[in-house]
């Protein structure tokens, strides 16, 4: 689940009024490369009465590809996938910059230094929609070529970390790190059981996220299978950004391994 932290439209308090009020039990809201929210995200979430693991999604690679991963369990205080984290958002927000500047260049003058400035304010994983919203209200990108065609003209790429480099902050920072959203596609790598195998031969990756909206009835199967073949965790992930796409409340029985992996126990209730 994602906030206004990153690229949500969910405030974390009206996010967590939503959950509590729907009896989730259990929730993790993985803002993307924010590490730093954590704490006044668990405290607010204590003031609600509404357990939330430390959980964040970052945006990675694999040769030169997109593959998100979720990260849970790691301390919230100073740790090293905040360092990986903050150096993503760093070089987004340069990006969102060049990006500007080339614009400008392109004659499309209307980005002033105030405009540029409260984009730059913004989360670094908004900074690209935010742009996109902007060159269309001073109609640009409305028809062809398309906004989005404008920014990526104009130098605008995704940043992202090392796969292997975001496993290991993970790691030293006693968390545990997933595929996100594995059998997605668009524009990620879409993994079956060949690419899965070269993974793990190349990153000790712990886990996928199995349960997915978007993911078929085959590939739930699939990665099910593989997960319990080789003895991986498994999440189960709604990917609300907003109250379009509520959260889904997933048995937590799907990631048992998981959770118990952070010591996390489930209780069953009977009648």
């Amino acid at each position: 689940m994602h906030t206004i932290y990153s690229d949500g439209t969910w405030t974390p308090e009206s996010l967590m009024d939503y959950l509590v009020s729907e009896q989730f039990g259990l929730v993790a809201i993985t803002d993307h490369d924010r590490v730093d929210t954590i704490a006044s995200l668990q405290q607010l979430a204590t003031q609600k009465g509404l357990p939330l693991l430390a959980a964040a999604e970052i945006s990675a690679s694999w040769k030169s590809e997109p593959t998100d991963v979720l990260c849970y369990g790691f301390g919230p205080a100073y740790n090293e996938l905040r360092d990986v984290a903050q150096d993503i958002a760093h070089r987004q927000s340069e990006n969102t910059r060049e990006v500007c500047e080339n614009l400008q260049k392109a004659d499309m003058s209307f980005l002033d230094s105030q405009e540029l400035a409260r984009l730059l304010e913004k989360p670094s994983a908004q900074q690209p929609h935010a742009l996109v919203a902007l060159l269309k209200t001073h109609g640009y990108g409305t028809g062809v070529p398309s906004a989005g065609k404008l920014i990526t003209d104009a130098g605008f790429s995704w940043a992202t970390c090392d796969i292997a480099d975001a496993v290991d902050a993970a790691h030293r920072s006693g968390g545990v790190c997933l595929l996100a959203h594995p059998g997605r596609g668009e524009g990620y790598i879409r993994y079956d059981v060949q690419l899965l195998d070269e993974l793990r031969k190349d990153v000790p990756i712990d886990g996928f996220e199995v349960y997915y909206p978007a993911h078929t009835p085959e590939q739930i199967a699939m990665y099910r299978e593989y997960a319990e073949k080789h003895s991986l965790l498994t999440s189960s992930g709604s990917d609300s950004h907003g109250t379009e796409k509520k959260p889904i409340k997933y048995r937590a029985e799907l990631s048992r391994r998981l959770l118990e992996h952070l010591g996390i126990e489930i209780q069953y209730m009977i009648g």
